[in-house]
């Protein structure tokens, strides 16, 4: 099982790094070139970028604390915090009819929400142990 959650603590980082960052590093006018990004129509410059902000901090955050020991329970808490962006997430492209996309989100959070439950047995989630 440890295995499996590595794979899924990695895959994450992986993807909330790369969205993240292609979210801080381009306009909203940028964003609306590609296809996937369509929703961006619909929020602020800044809340775009808190977003793509909140997914680099979730992606360092479900792997870092884990794989150096030091407080290990801030990896289920960026998993919290990745599944509840992806709730939201969710429910913007299920409400734009964005029906792909919202199944990558459904997906991600599904990821999210394992490798919390799954950290969450294998460790006490005391803050310091």
């Amino acid at each position: 099982m440890n295995v499996a959650l590595w794979i899924a603590q990695i895959m994450l980082m992986l993807v909330f790094l790369a969205s993240g960052i292609f979210k801080l590093t381009r306009s909203n006018e940028e964003l609306l070139d590609y296809k996937f990004m369509a929703w961006v129509e619909d929020f602020k410059p800044g809340l775009v970028k808190f977003i793509g902000a909140v997914e680099i901090l979730g992606g360092l955050g479900i792997v870092i604390p884990y794989a150096v020991g030091i407080a290990p329970i801030l990896t289920q808490l960026a998993a919290e915090g990745l599944l509840l962006t992806m709730i939201g997430a969710a429910v913007t492209h299920w409400k734009r009819k964005e029906y792909r996309m919202f199944a990558v989100t459904v997906v991600l959070g599904l990821l999210a929400l394992g490798v919390d439950y799954g950290r969450f047995l294998q460790y006490d989630t005391t803050l310091f142990p």
